[in-house]
């Protein structure tokens, strides 16, 4: 279906004004109704308001495309305004909307909408496309602008209107290199300035003969670049007009090495320019010309190979070879020539634009890829399809979700141009903008290995199409769809991704805090005895008070998108301080962290309680949809959250008591002691800082204030019990690291810093990706060296400080053959554990 199918001249309205966005969507919604779309003009309107609500549909450079599914629409149709002043339509790019299309579906009306969508933005990224319209003066104008320009675009569809040119044996419209002559070319020139370029122009105009009157021809450009500057970027101009004086079509050429002020937007000097003369009468030749020259001046080693030609002949030979390989099935027009051209120029090597889209390539595939630390693996994935891409003659632009920020971040434009989105990922990424397009959710590594199956899927039309609204089921492979386990990890491995910086960031700065405090060791002030380790010592531990929260919120906001983020890091911040319902009616009364595994509950708990939220707010009235996500998700997802989070952390309450009595039974029966040297420092490792931890750590500082000598033989198995989970962790990644991806093993060597520093929390991003196998291993660590730290009569005065605090422990030289057995124990079970990565 055509653009031009759908609107129709009682559809247009040009030359308007506008007060607002409000004002501008009424006026389309007029049209739309006078056009005998519509059946409902008010809940039409309604449902495009409720569009907009969801995001601004302005996409830049002056354009806006509100579009809406409604039951309120009879068929398929299309509205379209100029605003000459422009209106505020909220536009990303802060600029007026002045072209503004309405789109307008049946509710159950298929994707006509997301088909006239993506032609329309594939035809609106051309500026002079836009200006055509902008400029025309009535609706059968503004209507003959656009049949053209999607009869260029669409040639297979629609043929192409004859086009009087002066060569009979002409088959077809001409191509770029058939109007270019070698006398309208001229290399190594040297202009002082626009209009000096324009002139030596529209001489190589006058001396190949295409026009009757040069100085009008020169008033028409001149006019053409009062209306806007032709120069787009890159260091490329290209002048045109249609005139009068233009007798025949033509184009000509010329280089500046030394660069001219042409007054483009970036403010660069124009180093290549090209004119295009057509004739008056012409309605399509010159956009057809300039859409040419523009797809193929994209291709930066194009560009450097016209600028390095030595004679015409060569630059001629580049521009038809490129042009040859762009469009293939194109035959050439027999237009005479002054000279035969010289054989195709050599192509430069691949340079820094490797990445651009193969020659030839007509068909644009989007990827995304993402793995849980954004490191190497995300980077490998999008190198492996945009690779296999060029391979394969097509346009795959990757964007990548690593762990500096999203990168080559793909634009509404070419998702609504693509044939289709492979998602590479093994962390959740924004899915909402791919709504209505096919696409393949597969892990990382089928990106990094199977690229070529996965591009075939999207050109074999074999991807799902995926819908972001809740009722759809995730779109996945074709074959299958993703198990529950697998989006529990995506899910999980979204949180662990988003807490890496504050664990190792805060770890390291600790170590360093007591590295710069060794003098304070064995004190209660260790680590900020002074400024300097204070200092690292207070921004570690805040950066650690986010851990909880962060990894909770990232992944409801993984199941629940947006909605579920602020309950996420609620309850998750509930988790970590431990507040109850007794506490917000005295704040005295003990609270109990739930730690990490509270965090977890609060996040998967959250993020899946937002999801039915969602779906059962869709049975709401249209009406109410703009105060969903401002007031109904918030507040009742945080009732929800906080009423679970303060039944949850009481409970953790009674465990810890219950922990804290039996340890103190323990304590007072010697016999025991090797077991409760086993059982505290293995509590140490089962939740990093939730009740099991917390209470073992009470019980163990406050058993230095209960010795007669100061010395604690239970604290020292509760520090040796913290530190051995880090150790095994780092040594497992360093020894067996066929267990580990190349992210993790990279990560798992701080855990050597964290482990000897005291610090158990190194360990949660490896717990939590893998509890089930990493847990256990580190219980087992840290109760075998806990169980040899008693036995040999290990003791500790001070509450904290690692490896900086054992020349003041009695008999540190066994403490540490204890920590070292009680690390292997763990790395070597840890190896048994885990299963060997592909």
């Amino acid at each position: 279906m055509r653009i031009t199918d759908l609107l129709k001249p009682e559809g247009i309205r040009l030359g308007v004004r506008a007060d607002g966005k409000s004002a501008a969507i009424d006026l389309l919604v007029s049209l739309q109704d006078q056009s005998g779309n519509l059946t409902d003009p008010a809940q039409y309107k309604s449902d495009i308001l409720a569009r907009e609500e969801q995001s601004t549909t302005a996409i830049g450079s002056g354009i806006a495309v509100p579009h809406a599914k409604s039951t309120a629409v009879s068929r398929p149709g299309l509205a379209a305004i100029t605003v000459p002043d422009g209106v505020d339509y909220g536009a990303p790019d802060g600029q007026p909307s002045n072209l503004l299309f309405m789109i307008a579906a049946p509710k159950e009306g298929g994707d006509v909408h997301l088909e006239m969508l993506s032609r329309l933005m594939v035809l609106l990224m051309d500026d002079d496309f836009r200006a055509s319209l902008l400029a025309a003066g009535s609706p059968a104008e503004f209507l003959s602008a656009i049949d053209a320009a999607e009869a260029e675009k669409y040639p297979d569809e629609v043929p192409p209107a004859p086009v009087s040119i002066p060569c009979s044996e002409a088959p077809n419209l001409p191509r770029v290199g058939d109007l270019l002559q070698l006398d309208g070319i001229r290399l190594d020139a040297q202009v002082s300035g626009q209009e000096e370029a324009i002139d030596a122009l529209v001489s190589l105009q006058d001396k190949v003969g295409a026009l009757t009157d040069r100085a009008q021809y020169r008033a028409d450009i001149l006019a053409r670049e009062e209306q806007s500057t032709t120069a787009v970027g890159s260091g490329i101009a290209v002048p045109h007009a249609k005139s009068a004086a233009v007798k025949r079509p033509s184009l000509v050429a010329m280089t500046v090495p030394a660069g001219v002020d042409y007054g483009a937007a970036e403010g660069g000097p124009v180093k290549l320019l090209f004119m295009i003369a057509a004739p008056e009468g012409d309605s399509e030749l010159h956009l057809r010309i300039l859409s040419r020259l523009m797809v193929l001046l994209m291709g930066e080693r194009f560009r450097a190979a016209l600028l390095a030609a030595k004679t015409p002949e060569a630059f001629r030979a580049a521009l038809c070879e490129a042009e040859a390989e762009k469009y293939p099935d194109d035959r050439p027009m027999i237009v005479p020539q002054q000279a035969a051209p010289a054989a195709p120029a050599p192509q430069p090597t691949a340079g820094p634009d490797s990445a651009a889209p193969a020659a030839g390539s007509s068909r644009l595939i989007l990827a995304v890829t993402a793995c849980p630390t954004g490191i190497a693996h995300t980077y490998m994935a999008a190198e492996a399809l945009e690779k296999t891409g060029r391979e394969m003659g097509l346009t795959l632009k990757a964007e990548t979700n690593g762990s500096g920020g999203a990168k080559n971040v793909l634009t509404p434009e070419e998702i609504a141009a693509c044939e289709g989105i492979i998602v590479a990922a093994d962390k959740n990424v924004e899915m909402a903008r791919f709504d209505g397009k096919p696409v393949l959710r597969v892990p990382v590594s089928d990106g990094i290995n199977k690229p070529r199956e996965l591009i075939e899927k999207i050109l074999d039309g074999k991807a799902p199409v995926y819908h972001a609204e809740a009722g759809s089921a995730p779109a996945g492979d074709a074959g299958s769809q993703e198990g529950l386990g697998h989006r529990a990890y995506k899910h999980l491995m979204n949180g662990v991704s988003h807490m890496l910086p504050f664990v190792i960031g805060g770890g390291i700065l600790m170590a360093l805090s007591f590295l710069l405090d060794s003098g304070a060791a064995g004190t209660a002030a260790f680590g900020s005895s002074w400024m300097l380790p204070a200092f690292f010592n207070k921004v570690g531990n805040i950066a650690f008070g986010f851990m909880v929260p962060i990894l909770a919120g990232y992944i409801a906001q993984s199941i629940a998108d947006r909605p579920g983020l602020m309950v996420g890091f609620v309850g998750g911040s509930m988790a970590a301080t431990g507040a109850t319902f007794q506490y917000f009616v005295d704040p005295t009364y003990p609270i109990i962290p739930a730690g990490f595994l509270g965090g977890l509950l609060a996040g998967f708990v959250g993020g899946w309680f937002m999801k039915v939220l969602r779906r059962g707010c869709d049975r709401l009235p249209k009406s109410l949809e703009g105060i969903k996500p401002v007031l109904i998700y918030p507040v009742i997802g945080l009732l929800f959250i906080g009423l679970v989070m303060s039944v949850v952390n009481p409970v953790m309450g009674v465990i810890n008591s219950a922990i804290s009595d039996a340890l103190t039974a323990m304590s007072s029966n010697p016999a025991l002691s090797v077991v409760l040297g086993a059982l505290v420092a293995g509590m140490m490792a089962i939740d990093m800082g939730g009740p099991f931890n917390k209470a073992s750590y009470v019980f163990g500082t406050a058993t230095i204030a209960l010795a007669a000598d100061g010395f604690s033989p239970v604290m020292a198995a509760v520090m040796i019990g913290g530190m051995v989970p880090p150790i095994a962790i780092a040594l497992a990644c360093t020894f067996f690291q066929n267990r580990f991806t190349p992210d993790e093993r990279k990560n798992g060597v701080v855990n050597y810093i964290m482990g000897l520093c005291f610090i158990t929390e190194g360990a949660i991003p490896f717990a939590a990706s893998d509890p089930l196998r990493v847990i256990p291993s580190c219980i087992m660590g840290s109760a075998v060296a806990g169980a040899l730290s008693m036995l040999f009569g290990c003791a500790s005065p001070a509450p904290h400080g690692g490896i900086f605090v054992f020349p003041v422990l009695r008999n540190p030289l066994m403490y540490l053959v204890a920590l070292a057995v009680g690390s292997v124990v763990g790395m070597l079970m840890l190896a048994l554990l885990k299963k060997k990565k592909s």
